[in-house]
């Protein structure tokens, strides 16, 4: 009697297959670009990638950050959003599982283990928009750029506490908290002179950095 061999996802989203390939992709480099058709999921297995949109004025925003394990451009699932509406690129060097649209709704229909993994993403995501949206209402300048730091350094994941980031420019902070870059440099002094934050060419968040956001 065959032996059944039994589905990993882990192994599903590590290697190449059937309507999957594994992409390299260097610092800089666009992984789709807002208007493109939306036709694959992304899983990012390092390095981490970034997400902005461009207004119709030409000015852009970057809305998010992501890292190892997570999904990008999942929105092709949903018939209703057939175009990508934000610019996907890569922050570091990266490599990123691309899965075609057809072979993962077809394995989150069949294979459980997965959609457990994915639909676990795509609560986490949920969460992470709420937060976004009362960080933006609520907290300070100070509070948001300590937030986008901790998220940039991706802090409790994995067990990391103290975690390097890749060079971020302050005009990139800047985008991401929604303030100007001489708050951004301001608020970036005060984190090093109290230890926060160490940065010469790379950026090392210390856990410290955890107290301004959990500060009233």
């Amino acid at each position: 009697m065959a032996k059944v061999r039994l589905f990993d996802p882990r192994s599903f989203l590590k290697q190449a297959g059937l309507g999957r390939r594994i992409v390299a992709l260097k610092k800089g480099q666009t992984v789709f670009s807002q208007g493109d058709r939306a036709e694959s999921v992304f899983y990012i297995q390092r390095g981490k990638l970034r997400l902005s949109v461009i207004s119709s004025g030409g000015s852009e925003a970057i809305i998010a950050s992501f890292g190892q394990g997570d999904f990008l451009g999942e929105e092709c699932i949903a018939n209703a959003q057939p175009f990508r509406t934000a610019t996907a690129i890569a922050v570091t060097e990266a490599t990123v599982l691309k899965v075609e649209k057809t072979e993962m709704v077809r394995a989150l229909h069949e294979q459980h283990a997965l959609s457990d993994i994915f639909v676990a993403h795509l609560l986490a995501r949920n969460a992470r928009i709420q937060e976004d949206l009362v960080d933006q209402l609520f907290n300070s300048t100070e509070k948001r750029l300590a937030r986008a730091l901790l998220l940039l350094s991706q802090f409790g994941k994995k067990g990391k506490s103290d975690t390097v980031i890749p060079k971020v420019s302050q005009e990139t902070l800047a985008e991401m908290v929604g303030t100007t870059r001489s708050r951004v440099n301001f608020f970036m002094n005060r984190f090093r002179k109290l230890g926060f934050i160490e940065y010469n060419g790379t950026l090392l968040v210390h856990q410290s950095l955890l107290s301004v956001v959990l500060h009233d």
